[in-house]
């Protein structure tokens, strides 16, 4: 006999389905984080020269590499891209019909 596991349903947040307190700004968080993480690794730097480059201590940049971001605001987030030479971009425009959510998207050019 195969024994079931029950299995449920994203919500497509995995912050909200683990019940965080603000899960759209975690997932935002998480995002922005992860693509400062692929240009941290895109440009060869090491943990001490970005540190010296974002303006934060090594052990802070070990956090975020790491996704310990609870000690990052999305704003201090966006000054890391704008240290690493990234522009940003922001699209304000109407829900689409079709979702459930409202979406925040983090496009890589």
């Amino acid at each position: 006999m195969v024994k079931k596991i029950p299995v449920t349903a994203s919500s497509g947040n995995v912050f909200a389905d683990m019940g965080y307190a603000n899960p759209e700004e975690a997932l935002t968080k998480a995002k922005i984080a992860s693509r400062i993480c692929d240009i941290i690794k895109d440009s060869g730097l090491n943990q001490v020269a970005t540190s010296k480059l974002l303006g934060i201590d090594q052990p802070r940049v070990s956090d975020l590499v790491c996704g310990r971001l609870r000690r990052f605001s999305t704003e201090k987030l966006f000054e890391f891209l704008t240290a690493l030479d990234q522009d940003i971009e922001i699209v304000i425009k109407p829900k689409s019909r079709r979702s459930k959510h409202a979406e925040i998207r983090v496009l890589a050019a």
